[in-house]
């Protein structure tokens, strides 16, 4: 009965180790996508500034990564019914539809700039971008929820 209490203990804290190394990995990653909205958005010169249209390709490929890293990632977990604290249960089912509408905002932003036109860029991409900024904000912040409870 010990060793099999030992064993579970041991994975257990093989599953937490897992999930704190892709936490700490999608924190990073938003760490790029927020450096890059910043560029790209113009509220922060970019090192070696690249054309407009880099910069928005750049920070397109890097919400995909980021927003697939979260989902098929740390929340994949959850989502599987691998988690059993009540509490990150709890906060996912209250939390988790937020963070979705905000990660089909951030999406539909990548898919309308896969095609880029100097239209766009001119009329339509700050108005795009201060709205994509808000919704990866909002994100962040309830990611940080979750997160807090997932590392509890």
């Amino acid at each position: 009965m010990d060793r099999d209490m030992s064993n579970e203990s041991m994975a257990q804290k093989k599953e937490r180790t897992q999930t704190s190394g892709l936490i700490r990995e999608l924190l990073e990653e938003r760490k790029q996508v927020w450096s890059s909205y910043c560029a790209v958005s113009g509220i922060e010169e970019h090192k070696g500034q690249k054309p407009i249209e880099e910069l928005l390709q750049d920070f397109c490929q890097l919400t995909v990564d980021y927003i697939s890293l979260g989902h098929f990632g740390v929340y994949q977990r959850i989502l599987a019914g691998n988690e059993r604290r009540k509490s990150v249960l709890a906060a996912a089912e209250r939390i988790y539809p937020s963070i979705s509408k905000a990660t089909e905002t951030v999406l539909d932003f990548n898919d309308k700039y896969q095609t880029l036109t100097p239209a766009m860029i001119l009329n339509e991409l700050a108005s795009d971008l201060s709205s994509v900024g808000e919704n990866l904000a909002n994100r962040i912040e309830l990611e940080d929820q979750l997160i807090g409870e997932m590392l509890a």
